[in-house]
C-alpha cells in the first residue's frame, strides 16, 4: 500500500481546510490537491502546491493586468504560439510542488534534472519504510542486444519468477541486516537493549537500490515540460515512465490549454534536419532521393523514415 491509515487521516484533515484566496485556481487540479496518485507497487505522487494557470502564462506574455484576455480562443492561440516558437519564459510563471515516493535507482535517474528544488527524506535522520520496489513479470526483460541502455525481450515466465525471487529476497536480508546494523526495527524500537546500533548515516549504504525514498520536488511549468517530454517517451525506461504519465494528467488538470499545446507541438510533433528538410522537399516533388548523396547516416534516413513512414 503506498500510504498507511495515518497518512490517509492526514491527508483528509488538509482537504478538510478550505482557504479564500484571491489567486487564480485550477479547479480540476484542486479536486486532487494533496491526494496521492499510486505508482508502482509502494510508489505515488501528490500534488502540494501550485502558482498560476492557462491565465498566468497568457498574461505574463502580455504583462497585462488581471486574467488576460476574457476569449480563450485569443488565449489558446497564443499559447499555441508561445509552445510552437519555443518562447518558454512565460511557462516558467508558474510552479507546482509535488511530493513523490519512488524507488531509489529510479530517484538517481531522476535527479539528473537537474532544474528542480529538492528535499529527500534523510537517511541520516530517519529510517527507511521497509518497502521495496519489485517489478510484475510483464516488465522484466533481457538486455537489449542493439540499445545499451534499454531491455529486450520478455523474460520466460519461469525466469521472471526466478528474477522476482532474487530481488525480494536480497531485498528482505538487506533491510534485515539494515536492522541489526541500526538495532533498531522500522518501527524504531530497539532490538536489543544489550548493544548499540552504528549511525543511520553508515547502516543506509546496504540498502538495496530498491527501496523507496521520499521527497519534495518544486519545479516550474517548462522545465516540468522539458522533463515529461523526455520521460514520458516510448524510450524511456518504463519505471521513470509511469510517473511521468501520471504527471502529464497533473498537468492536463493544472493547464489545459498549455496541455494541449504540448501534446500536438512536442509530444505529437518532431524535429527534422536541414538535410533531412531538403530531402524531404525533394520527395514532395516526386524526385528520386538517395540518403547517402543527401548526407545523411544510416542511422539517420532509418529514425527520418520512421518519423513520416517513409517506404
Amino acid at each position: 500500500m503506498a500510504v498507511n491509515k495515518d497518512q490517509l487521516e492526514e491527508i483528509e484533515s488538509l482537504r478538510s481546510e478550505i482557504s479564500q484566496t484571491s489567486r487564480v485556481t485550477a479547479p480540476e487540479l484542486e479536486s486532487i490537491l494533496y491526494k496521492p496518485i499510486e505508482v508502482l507497487d509502494h510508489g505515488f505522487i501528490r500534488v502540494i502546491d501550485y502558482m498560476g494557470d492557462d491565465t498566468s502564462i497568457v498574461q505574463s506574455a502580455r504583462v497585462s493586468y488581471g486574467k488576460g484576455t476574457k476569449q480563450i480562443s485569443n488565449d489558446k492561440g497564443l499559447i499555441k504560439y508561445l509552445m510552437r516558437h519555443r518562447h518558454s519564459t512565460p511557462f516558467e510563471m508558474c510552479e507546482i510542488k509535488f511530493h513523490i515516493k519512488l524507488p531509489i535507482f529510479i530517484a538517481r535517474q531522476w535527479i539528473r534534472h537537474r532544474t528542480a528544488n529538492v528535499n529527500e527524506y534523510s537517511a541520516r535522520y530517519s529510517i527507511l519504510d521497509k518497502e521495496f520496489y519489485i517489478p510484475s513479470p510483464e516488465n522484466l526483460a533481457a538486455q537489449s542486444a542493439t540499445n545499451n541502455q534499454g531491455r529486450g525481450d520478455a523474460l520466460t515466465t519461469e525466469e521472471a519468477s526466478n528474477v522476482i525471487d532474487i530481488l525480494r529476497r536480497d531485498a528482505e536480508q538487506t533491510y534485515s541486516n539494515y536492522e541489526t546494523l541500526l538495532n533498531e526495527n522500522s518501527s524504531g524500537e530497539t532490538i536489543d537493549d544489550n548493544k548499540a546500533g552504528i549511525a543511520r548515516e553508515l547502516a543506509r549504504m546496504n540498502l538495496t537500490l530498491n527501496t523507496y525514498t521520499q521527497w519534495y520536488w518544486k519545479i516550474d511549468l517548462n522545465n516540468l515540460l522539458h522533463f515529461l517530454a523526455l520521460r514520458a517517451d516510448g524510450h524511456a525506461q518504463y519505471e521513470i515512465r509511469v510517473y511521468a504519465d501520471a504527471m502529464l494528467d497533473i498537468v492536463r488538470k493544472w493547464v489545459p490549454l498549455t496541455y494541449a499545446a504540448f501534446e500536438d507541438y512536442r509530444v505529437g510533433g518532431t524535429e527534422v534536419s536541414a538535410k533531412e528538410i531538403n530531402l524531404i522537399k525533394k520527395l514532395i516533388k516526386g524526385e528520386k532521393v538517395s540518403f547517402e548523396e543527401e548526407g545523411l547516416s544510416k542511422r539517420e534516413w532509418a529514425e527520418l523514415q520512421r518519423k513520416f513512414d517513409i517506404k
